[in-house]
């Protein structure tokens, strides 16, 4: 095992999950594609490979990634605004390109060897309740309304994409649909593809996969020459994956504290950002078990903290902790704030054998920051 702390991938969780994927893929007939802003382990992509068909990026490095490692799939991409230099490199590697705005469809629809174009919409639906996730708020920077755009804007354009979901179930996807459908479907009879872009907790226990088919069949069946994409990212690897980390020091100035040789800000950013509490293998409940902990990391900002948990013993320094769910948006939004290492990454075979892919240094701390 690396030192701690760092993230352990679950490759049988993770394929347990590729294969309900799957099975959605298969019976829904539609295409589902792996979103890499949540997560790009790119030593699994053979394995999701087997089950997916293929990526979407939000950004240069995202896109090639996918088409360096995961290159006998399709490769989509969208991003706000994409520059010339940006747009050079990203005909060469993807296959699917959505557009943010009619301005940035026009400056580039005469662009060199174009992929395969759409356009990001907003139909003004969402069901998410914090603004900083939700991009159908007024004056959002993602998506062109119905009010904003012409027939002939969509004049070479050959899809439409939407992404209005955070971690919600089938039923939401279920009542965005019309809205979709309402506002934008005088425009399907000219196009290939449409895309209901993530935000689909599919893997989560207690999801209704059997909504989320029917509500898939039943739109096809209404536009049998659409090709109907979703492109989860938390669905593919939740669960699949934890940050071990250990106990480094226990203190009690009026609350009994532990700090962890983890950062939230550093390792688990969403635990600061959602506000999220992950799950930590053997703990309770501030005051279900007898002793309570506010644990937090090694780093100078005060709020860098993960959460109050409780324990049937109490904590002691060298002691090792579990946290769940670290797969997801962890590995591809950490950092090195204060100079914190970054946890090393390795992976569990469904064989049981754990495998080191990577470990980071002092170096690679020091060539992000100037020339080395």
């Amino acid at each position: 095992m690396p030192s701690t702390p760092y993230y352990l991938i679950d490759e049988a969780r993770l394929e347990r999950n590729l294969k309900l994927l799957a099975k959605v893929r298969r019976e829904a007939g539609v295409k589902i594609l792996l979103a890499q802003k949540a997560f790009s382990a790119f030593d699994t992509y053979p394995l999701i490979a087997k089950y997916l068909d293929g990526t979407t990026a939000s950004g240069l490095y995202e896109a090639r990634l996918a088409h360096e490692e995961m290159p006998s799939k399709e490769n989509h991409v969208f991003n706000p605004a994409f520059t010339e230099a940006e747009m050079t490199e990203i005909v060469q590697w993807c296959d699917h390109i959505v557009f943010n705005s009619v301005a940035q469809w026009r400056r580039f629809r005469d662009f060199p060897h174009l992929p395969s174009a759409g356009l990001r919409v907003n139909h003004g639906y969402s069901e998410i309740e914090h603004d900083i996730y939700n991009p159908c708020v007024v004056g959002s920077r993602l998506g062109v309304p119905r009010a904003f755009l012409k027939p002939e804007d969509l004049e070479g354009l050959e899809g439409l994409h939407f992404h209005t979901m955070c971690e919600q179930g089938a039923d939401v996807l279920a009542r965005t649909l019309p809205h979709f459908e309402a506002q934008f479907g005088e425009f399907f009879p000219q196009l290939k593809w449409v895309n209901f872009g993530g935000g689909h907790h599919i893997t989560k226990p207690g999801y209704d996969v059997k909504l989320l088919i029917k509500t898939l069949k039943d739109f096809r069946a209404r536009y049998p020459h659409l090709e109907v994409y979703l492109e989860p990212g938390e669905a593919i690897a939740l669960n699949a994956g934890y940050l071990v980390t250990i106990v480094r020091e226990v203190f009690d100035y009026g609350r009994p504290i532990a700090i962890l040789d983890a950062s939230a800000e550093c390792h688990m950013p969403d635990v600061i950002a959602m506000p999220y509490r992950p799950p930590l293998k053997g703990s309770g409940l501030p005051g279900e078990k007898r002793f309570t902990y506010r644990l937090g990391g090694p780093t100078c900002l005060a709020g860098d903290v993960i959460g109050d948990y409780s324990f049937a013993r109490p904590l002691t320094p060298g002691q090792e902790l579990v946290f769940g769910d670290m797969a997801i948006y962890s590995m591809v939004k950490n950092n090195t704030f204060n100079g914190i290492p970054l946890p090393s990454i390795a992976l569990k075979r469904k064989s049981g054998q754990v495998e080191t892919l990577k470990t980071f240094s002092y170096a690679d701390f020091k060539s992000r920051l100037g020339r080395v």
